[in-house]
């Protein structure tokens, strides 16, 4: 299981209602609004962080090693997370490799976004 929280209001939260990407479509993929700070950040939720980048272009170039980490963290009774410091909208390819990923996990997995990229 995949879900993708975001922070509330932000225009990837529109992207992903109004024109998602096909891999969320496919897949049993959540998408949940998060609560924000008063600099639009999400607040911080539960979960492990097992995966971090700075932007969502890196998921994708990430792909082999994001499988490898999800995979390997074992069981638990937290979700593991897959952390994007910021972004505007989601590529097709980059919401794949996380889908991907998850189909491996031993627990559900969520891709968190902080906050909107500053254009």
């Amino acid at each position: 299981m995949l879900i993708i929280q975001i922070p509330r209001g932000s225009a990837i939260g529109r992207q992903l209602r109004e024109q998602p990407p096909q891999a969320i479509a496919e897949h049993d993929v959540l998408v949940q609004d998060g609560p924000t700070d008063e600099r639009g950040n999400l607040e911080a939720l539960a979960g492990e962080v097992v995966f971090s980048v700075p932007g969502p272009q890196e998921l994708a170039r990430e792909a082999d090693e994001l499988r490898r980490v999800v995979r390997q963290a074992g069981t638990g009774t937290a979700p593991l997370v897959v952390l994007v410091e910021a972004a505007e909208e989601f590529e097709e390819e980059q919401v794949t490799a996380v889908v991907a990923a998850a189909q491996h996990a031993h627990r559900p997995v969520i891709l968190r976004v902080i906050r909107p990229s500053e254009s």
